[in-house]
């Protein structure tokens, strides 16, 4: 537990205005949009720059409080709750693009700059860091979870975006991991051990980031089907028939018809696609679009919606970006336990058909980036409901294992935290052991983000 003398410490570390034990701002940080239980910590502090977070890391270290990293609060696996109290470390303030590289397709970056303001800026240069997980996420957290998003099927996750990190280890020390050439071969890959450790191993405060060209021209689809299997198979034939969509998202009837009660739309409520392709001619993207729309309908389309230009892309991610929101609204007082598996592409279809069994009694809603064969199941329900919640427990666990059954994985892209902890052992056998001495090895103390990762 933290006293008034450890609070006038952190003061003197960092100055006085950038601490706070105050209750509201507490709350804040003890939670995120997640059922799991709040957890407020002791303390938040706001840190400026990496040398400060090295001083509050150090001076924890040596008294043994926790130390959780927090972004802006938008995970969904309880990854920045403080199970253990202790100092919640706010990246708010260490929001700067530091250096935009044009000619090497690269930017530095702060840990605590929101992504979707970082590519309004890259967008001058014709630049796009290409992860895209929806929510106004900080760069730093994205790391922390490895995530994704609508683009991953095209461009990767985020692991597959980070080339340079400098990193505050326990203890306080600072290290610099990576380089900024495309490719390399020096080493233990340590940006990718840091990539998606959620803050267990040390907290990132800046990020070199690979970029892509901004394309020249958008098409965007979208497809209705009579059912789910009709566009499941059709992932599946448009992903192995060469064509390269930049996006390609599922949304199962009842998802269309939350978005109809909530949005005020008029759209089909039956299974459907939602697809991107990009290309540097208009020309070359209606041949692509023809074949797309030739599979379509091999798989019983009833309705193709079609556009090129930016309009008509932004028209429909916003209506995929919105999906969560407009569930939750949809369920006002419930709370929302969201499953997050992938399967290989080739067991895609019969996952998605087993979870819609899983779930068909519950307040439920299947969707995901179907490209990269990642499904999100979202259950709205009361976890008060002791009955009620053990049911939705019994799905999860059912959906999850399934996946794994299916050679896939138990988070997709929204991290371990304190969700997924139980599969951990599941996924990853007698692997997983060697994870534990890696944390064991570089935080022997366990004081960074504990209580996720390993029960």
């Amino acid at each position: 537990m933290i006293d008034a003398k450890d609070i006038l410490e952190l003061k003197a570390i960092i100055g006085e205005e950038w601490v706070s034990a105050g209750e509201s701002v507490r709350e804040l940080h003890s939670h995120d949009e997640s059922f799991h239980a709040h957890v407020p910590p002791d303390v938040v502090v706001w840190p400026h720059s990496t040398e400060e977070v090295s001083s509050i890391v150090k001076w924890a270290y040596e008294k043994d409080i926790p130390i959780t990293p927090w972004g802006v609060g938008t995970s969904l696996e309880g990854n920045p709750i403080p199970v253990h109290n202790g100092i919640s470390i706010d990246f708010q303030e260490m929001n700067k693009i530091l250096a935009i590289r044009q000619e090497d397709f690269q930017v530095d970056v702060q840990a605590g700059v929101i992504y979707k303001e970082l590519n309004k800026t890259l967008g001058h240069h014709g630049l796009l860091f290409p992860p895209d997980p929806g929510a106004a996420a900080t760069i730093g957290g994205m790391i922390g979870n490895n995530a994704s998003g609508i683009r991953t099927v095209k461009y990767g996750s985020t692991k597959d975006c980070v080339m340079k990190l400098t990193v505050v280890l326990p203890g306080g020390d600072i290290i610099r991991t990576g380089n900024r050439a495309r490719k390399s071969s020096s080493g233990y890959n340590l940006c990718s051990l840091l990539v998606g450790s959620e803050g267990t191993l040390g907290l990132v405060t800046e990020a070199t980031l690979r970029l892509v060209g901004l394309p020249a021209n958008f098409m965007a689809v979208r497809a209705v089907f009579p059912a789910v299997f009709n566009a499941t198979n059709t992932v599946f034939q448009i992903m192995s028939s060469g064509l390269s969509p930049s996006a390609m998202e599922l949304l199962d009837g009842k998802v269309m018809e939350v978005l109809n009660h909530d949005r005020n739309l008029s759209l089909q409520e039956q299974p459907t696609l939602l697809m991107e392709f990009t290309g540097f001619s208009e020309t070359g993207l209606a041949e692509e679009m023809a074949f797309v729309e030739e599979i379509c309908l091999e798989n019983k389309c009833v309705f193709l919606d079609k556009g090129i230009g930016a309009t008509e892309r932004s028209r429909l991610w916003e209506m995929r970006h919105l999906t969560f929101e407009s569930i939750k609204r949809s369920h006002t007082g419930l709370s929302p336990l969201i499953m997050d598996i992938a399967v290989p592409l080739s067991r895609y279809s019969n996952m998605v058909a087993f979870a819609k069994e899983e779930v068909k009694d519950l307040a439920a809603y299947v969707f995901g980036h179907a490209g990269d064969g990642n499904i999100h199941v979202v259950v709205m329900d009361d976890p008060a409901d002791k009955t009620r919640w053990k049911r939705v427990e019994e799905a999860n666990n059912n959906i999850v294992v399934k996946a794994l059954e299916l050679e896939g994985t138990c988070t997709g892209e929204h991290g371990v935290g304190i969700g997924k902890c139980p599969f951990l052992k599941i996924e990853h056998g007698e692997s997983l052991e060697l994870m534990k001495k890696i944390k064991a090895l570089i935080d022997p103390k366990n004081l960074m983000n504990p209580g996720k990762f390993f029960i």
